[in-house]
């Protein structure tokens, strides 16, 4: 039994991938790619990996699809999202490259865009339709100008998913501690915590969770995992150290030890931070928890600065003959026009607008009543700058730096991130030895 705990325990704490814990986007769409004939002129392929939940082709349409039949009524358009049979692997052996890719922007920018040679800089279509980035939230649009050393723009935002403090009123009530307020520093939540972290009888009451994989690949410092200049990782530093130092002291806190930030529904644990989507479905789930948000907290020398932007991306491929009305579509999809919609329906945008935010939430009976404007309390934390050309690129497993530190092998952080360093250095000999064959 108590092996099964700790591989379940194990499993919440790997699960790093965007929007929770769902390990790869599911399908259900019957659109199927046309494998057969050439596509009309007028037709614009738009190729969804991520968001997961663009898999319901009602959700698409919905959010998306409707729009933009009605904006540019000469063009048709073909959504396909990711699923078994319908990879991007399949797609390129079928010769029917999309126009359009909405993905994860950094998980899936090198694995799938850059090694099928997919990318394409928009910086010249940029300029020809007068498109103005800078009204776009500047931590995401850096992370896709980080993409090369050179500032190419290979993909624009599409849309964030931002961390929120989520926190349960009645045990705030129960204890009475005050409820936690916009721009509070980890320091100012850690004593919350172990106020808050309490054992009575048979019911356990944590203070405070938050997911480590997340924490430490969107982390606010702006730290790199991976060295910019040399083909090794870099975590074994003070900056690395201070990050899991941070996170680690709330899970050693007597009762209060990681199991997963998804239990908040459950009603016995205090404050959790997770992304806005959550909102939703943890109402879903317990319809009576009592429960709010507030912004992200932040580093005490760091202040008002939430995550790296966890988003998608909107790419045009290189493939791509129709790269004007692509881009047009693109443009629109970031107007504000369109922005305000999907922030109706609970979806954060890149584009910064007093309008949209506003309307965040608003189609929503869940959202109503809640401090939803603790989203846009603080600003993303920039992302790493961009790493040196031919220099080779692995997933880091930086969700795993927690896992000796929380289950008890391990105390010391040093050593822990000292360990995810070897283990990656290894993976990036590995790549190259691959590569170079």
């Amino acid at each position: 039994m108590k092996k099964y705990v700790k591989a379940s325990m194990l499993t919440a704490l790997t699960c790093s991938v965007m929007v929770g814990c769902t390990a790869d986007p599911v399908a259900t769409t019957t659109t199927e790619p046309n494998k057969t004939t050439k596509a009309p002129d007028n037709e614009i392929f738009i190729y969804t990996s991520y968001p997961a939940f663009y898999a319901k082709e009602e959700n698409w349409e919905k959010q998306v699809g409707q729009y933009l039949k009605k904006k540019f009524p000469d063009l048709t358009f073909k959504h396909v999202h990711w699923d078994k049979g319908r990879e991007y692997k399949d797609l390129i052996a079928a010769g029917t490259i999309p126009d359009i890719v909405i993905d994860n922007a950094r998980m899936n920018y090198e694995r799938y865009i850059l090694k099928n040679d997919l990318q394409y800089d928009m910086t010249d279509l940029i300029k020809k339709f007068n498109f103005d980035t800078s009204k776009l939230n500047p931590a995401a649009m850096a992370q896709m100008k980080n993409m090369t050393p050179e500032g190419k723009i290979y993909g624009l935002p599409f849309q964030l998913s931002d961390f929120v403090l989520f926190y349960n009123k009645d045990i705030f009530d129960k204890f009475g501690v005050d409820y936690p307020k916009d721009g509070m520093t980890y320091d100012e939540v850690y004593e919350l915590a172990k106020k808050l972290t309490r054992v009575e009888g048979e019911n356990t009451y944590k203070g405070y969770q938050q997911h480590p994989g997340l924490y430490m690949t969107y982390n606010q410092l702006s730290l790199p995992p991976l060295s910019l200049t040399e083909d090794k990782a870099q975590l074994n530093t003070e900056g690395w150290k201070k990050e899991v130092d941070n996170l680690r002291r709330f899970y050693e806190i007597p009762a209060n030890q990681f199991t997963s930030v998804d239990d908040f529904p459950k009603g016995k644990m205090a404050m959790a931070v997770h992304v806005s989507e959550k909102i939703i479905q943890w109402y879903e789930q317990n319809k009576n928890l009592n429960f709010d948000i507030a912004s992200m907290p932040s580093f005490a020398d760091v202040p008002k600065t939430k995550a790296q932007p966890n988003m998608y991306a909107t790419y045009i491929t290189k493939q791509s003959t129709k790269k004007d009305q692509a881009f047009q579509v693109i443009a629109y999809m970031l107007s504000e026009e369109m922005q305000i919609n999907f922030a109706k329906e609970g979806i954060i945008g890149p584009l910064e607008s007093q309008k949209v935010q506003e309307a965040f939430g608003k189609n929503l009976p869940q959202m109503q009543g809640k401090h939803t404007q603790a989203i846009f309390y603080s600003k993303n934390a920039m992302p790493p700058a961009a790493r040196a050309n031919g220099l080779t690129y692995v997933d880091v497993p930086l969700h795993n730096v927690f896992s000796p530190l929380i289950f008890g092998e391990s105390k010391d952080s040093a050593t822990a991130l000292r360990m995810i360093e070897e283990q990656t250095n290894k993976g990036i000999q590995t790549e190259k030895a691959a590569n170079a064959k």
